[in-house]
């Protein structure tokens, strides 16, 4: 929050006050302040503050985060204190420059008052400024507004965000990770006044109290995820969910991943989807890490529907691992794939390090010339994605009506180095597993 005190202003070259050695400030010209002026200064803002509470939803001011710095944010909604006066609200805001995944409830000391922005109403706000913008211009904003939501339609989009504001479950219990969540998830009705949920990390029922978990758990037969465990290589195991045999642990999963996902519609309908639940295992059982979805009958040849890695997991390369093994089994399927769109920013990131690095690593030991379709064939990797890729590194050119691949070796090694490590790697060896329909 803002000091309370009379800001000094540096104006027309003058010099703010200095202290002299009797301890008494002095003004610029040397004579001393006007006390009575300072005090109905402080008045005249004090009442001005009060004047602006509660803060209104749209309200732009700078927020205290918890880097200790003041950052610019938007209040999306407010509620009041219990037991606190009219002017006693909490705020949730939007740190404009961040991800909504960063969302927060926060008291008033956290906001700086004498930077609030005057309220305009955003609808006549939209209104003039599309008046002034050409249709070009038009488009261009809406694309960088809807990040992640690419498949929406605007009326669609302003009725996500209303619905989705804000963050309904602001903690969960998975396992021994005790996670803040990032987005809102449409959980039932009678959870609505649930601010944290309490998972079994097993078969992802999820109860509003410790003692309800702790009795399920002494009831619970599972120890790992439901289906069938395809893939086990030291402490990790992969298991493949039918959503249409288990259904609640399908919908429970989406549930839960929903936190985590801000730009996927929830499936209720889980049938028509395979789950792949990556886990970390030990002597008390399988943990999960994360997850990706995929179709069991895809027409537009995705072989991945939604990717998550569970927020105490990220960084240890389990993403890129989850996209290896979906190319994998696209391989087995002796078919190429590509994630169903949008992906949100971090899936764009993982796969973006997984195509580069993949074609980097084969263009640099392949001698000769090879082609799109090639590489294509090679990874599983569907022939647009590998184009865009290779566009963005710069190792392609448009030449005699045909693209060509220029690999310099150099080149290449300069993009390997910066391409990072490579993740977790996949043993197809240890994969036993067939294709869903070959299983009848």
């Amino acid at each position: 929050m803002g000091s309370l005190d009379a800001p000094t202003n540096t104006e027309n070259g003058s010099a703010p006050a200095t202290a002299t050695g009797s301890g008494k400030s002095l003004l610029a010209d040397g004579n001393p302040p006007d006390a009575t002026g300072v005090a109905s200064e402080f008045d005249a803002s004090r009442k001005r503050r009060a004047s602006m509470l509660p803060l209104e939803v749209g309200t732009r001011v700078m927020c205290r985060w918890r880097d200790g710095k003041y950052h610019p944010v938007k209040v999306i909604e407010r509620r009041k204190v219990f037991g606190g006066g009219p002017n006693d609200y909490e705020y949730y805001v939007h740190y404009t420059e961040f991800n909504r995944r960063l969302d927060e409830w926060v008291k008033l000391e956290q906001l700086d008052l004498d930077s609030v922005e005057t309220v305009v109403d955003e609808k006549v706000e939209d209104k003039v400024t599309s008046l002034k913008m050409t249709r070009h211009q038009k488009r261009k904003i809406d694309e960088t507004h809807v990040e992640g939501h690419e498949e929406l339609d605007a009326a669609s989009l302003r009725e996500h965000e209303e619905f989705t504001k804000v963050k309904n479950i602001a903690t969960i219990e998975l396992g021994r990770y005790e996670i803040e969540t990032w987005y809102f998830s449409p959980f039932p009705p009678e959870y609505n006044d649930c601010l944290k949920l309490y998972f079994c990390e097993f078969c992802l029922n999820f109860m509003k109290r410790k003692e309800q978990l702790q009795r399920h758990m002494r009831k619970c037969d599972l120890k790992h995820p439901p289906g069938d465990e395809i893939y086990r290589s030291g402490t990790l195991s992969m298991f493949e969910v039918d959503g249409k045999k288990n259904k609640v642990y399908g919908q429970n999963l989406c549930y839960l991943a929903k936190l985590f996902l801000d730009h996927k519609t929830l499936y209720y309908d889980v049938d028509l989807f395979l789950f792949y639940v990556l886990c970390e295992c030990d002597d008390r059982g399988c943990h999960m890490v994360g997850y990706f979805s995929k179709e069991k009958h895809s027409e537009e040849s995705y072989n991945l529907a939604c990717i998550l890695t569970l927020p105490p997991y990220q960084r240890k390369g389990y993403g890129k691992f989850l996209i290896a093994f979906s190319y994998e089994l696209s391989k087995k399927e002796g078919k190429v794939g590509t994630p169903e769109r949008p992906l949100s920013d971090l899936g764009m990131l993982s796969y973006r390090g997984y195509w580069t690095r993949v074609l980097l690593d084969i263009l640099k030991k392949h001698k000769g010339n090879i082609s799109i379709k090639e590489l294509s064939d090679m990874t599983a990797i569907k022939a647009e994605d590998i184009l865009t890729t290779l566009q963005t590194l710069e190792l392609i050119q448009y030449r005699k009506g045909q693209h060509v691949i220029c690999a310099d070796p150099k080149v290449l090694d300069r993009h390997l180095k910066a391409a990072g490590r490579g993740g977790l790697e996949v043993d197809v060896s240890k994969l036993i597993w067939t294709p869903y329909k070959e299983q009848g």
